[in-house]
């Protein structure tokens, strides 16, 4: 008999039921101060952008809408396989929630490649944050600013996605054994609700960043 069949709730709580909706109001907290941490960075990009729009503008040259594009539309996919998996969880389709879970992480691993070749080319270029900024034919001298924000914004977002990737390789390396089921999968349900926050930040940062006027 499979784990996710027997699955009994921790002691303190009254029930299943219960402790998943104690669980996803925990996380539901948690992602409100990650979009806290987000919006903050979010308030600081519009209040520069105001005081420096040509500046904004000239950085965005530097990006390659196209890269930004595909990597939008894989993080699009990546939440359409997340929660086909929690679907497939909540139907007891074992091998459906395994697949859809190693397509996630095959995504995420895209994304990821994706931004280490945008990265590779801003390094080479010198178009670094702060100091540490060596691009000489820059037409804004306080074009750093520009990749402060960038490279804070996107790497913070990155770190995230692969957070994200580490998670779920937990839940499929816990779905292999057949731990999920109808009756639990409370895991992960709360790594797509973690998985389509990272989504949605990018959403937003894909435009600011790489479509600014």
């Amino acid at each position: 008999m499979s784990i996710a069949k027997t699955h009994q709730h921790a002691h303190h709580f009254q029930s299943a039921e219960h402790q998943f909706e104690s669980a996803k109001l925990g996380l539901w907290v948690f992602l409100s101060t990650e979009i806290l941490m987000f919006g903050g960075l979010f308030v600081g990009f519009f209040i520069f952008h105001g005081i420096y729009p040509e500046m904004f503008k000239e950085g965005s040259t530097f990006l390659d809408w196209r890269l930004g594009a595909v990597n939008t539309v894989v993080l699009l996919l990546s939440s359409f396989t997340i929660a086909t998996s929690v679907y497939h969880a909540q139907k007891g389709n074992q091998k459906a929630v395994v697949w859809n879970l190693a397509a996630t992480i095959v995504l995420g691993s895209v994304f990821m490649i994706i931004k280490y070749i945008e990265y590779s080319s801003k390094i080479e270029a010198g178009l670094l944050p702060g100091q540490m900024f060596s691009y000489e034919a820059a037409e804004s001298a306080n074009l750093a600013l520009y990749f402060s924000f960038y490279f804070t914004m996107t790497g913070l977002h990155g770190l995230h996605v692969l957070i994200g990737m580490g998670l779920m390789a937990w839940v499929l390396m816990r779905a292999l054994k057949g731990e999920f089921g109808p009756g639990y999968y409370t895991p992960i349900e709360g790594v797509a609700l973690f998985w389509h926050l990272v989504d949605l930040v990018w959403i937003y940062l894909f435009p600011l960043l790489y479509l600014v006027e």
